[in-house]
This record gives C-alpha cells, sequence and structure tokens, in this order.
C-alpha cells in the first residue's frame, strides 16, 4: 500500500499499524510506547522537507529516534543511521507490540525549544516551522 501524505489529524494507531504489517518497520523498538502527536509533528516537517538528526541504532534495534523512524516510514523519506550501543537494561520490543499513544507527551515550551533546533538545524526561520506544524 502507497501511503498518500496524511494530514497531522489522519495519522492514527491504525495507520501505524497498518504500515508496520506490511513490513516497512525493519528496525526493531527498545520503547513498548509512543506518542501518536509527537509522531504527527515531526511528519509534518518531514514532508515539508525539514531535515532531522540520524536515529542511533545497534544492530536491528533502535536506541534513539522512534518518533523520528515511524514518521520517516509514514513519509516515505530514508532517515541516516549512526551506531549506538545498548545496555544490559535496554529490552527489545516487536512492533506489533509497541503501544502508540494518543497522548502528548510534550510540553508547550519544549514544542517550542524543538522548533527552534529544527529551525537553526535547517537554517530557515522559526515562522517557517510554526506554519508547517500548524
Amino acid at each position: 500500500m502507497l501511503f498518500e501524505l496524511i494530514t497531522m489529524e489522519q495519522i492514527t494507531n491504525e495507520i501505524i499499524l497498518n504500515l508496520i504489517r506490511e513490513g516497512r518497520a525493519n528496525l526493531h523498538s527498545s520503547h513498548a510506547k509512543l506518542s501518536i502527536p509527537i509522531i504527527n509533528r515531526i511528519y509534518r516537517k518531514m514532508i515539508n522537507d525539514i531535515k532531522f538528526d540520524d536515529i542511533k541504532i545497534c544492530d536491528h534495534l533502535i536506541i534513539d529516534g522512534h518518533h523520528r523512524y515511524i514518521s520517516s516510514l509514514l513519509a516515505n523519506i530514508k532517515l541516516g543511521s549512526v551506531p549506538s550501543y545498548r545496555t544490559l537494561a535496554t529490552l527489545e520490543y516487536e512492533w506489533t507490540d509497541v503501544e502508540f499513544v494518543d497522548e502528548e507527551w510534550d510540553t508547550k515550551s519544549k514544542i517550542k525549544f524543538l522548533n527552534k533546533l529544527d529551525a537553526d538545524f535547517n537554517n530557515i526561520p522559526f515562522n517557517k516551522i510554526i506554519e508547517i506544524t500548524k
């Protein structure tokens, strides 16, 4: 199934699970839960050509960058990756066992901070990031 561009309001748990069932997620998760609102924000930025840092992986396991990874699959954008390490406490989850929640994990001030970082990283005005994420 080819994913059409999805508006922020359209990304749901079911859309994410369909993507996973299609076998597009080649890496595994080290998180049991992810936030759909965060995925929405990152996805919206990605489809508007905002670039992100590489995700960190150890073998086939995501150590850092879970929301970016899922967003990139939805946006059909390839992310870079860099090697990382796992600790003995790092657990591995199949994507079908990960819970995608509608809960907002970021505060307004954290969202603003991340938007400023993204604007700086992409060398674009902060207001452009705000427009993209509306």
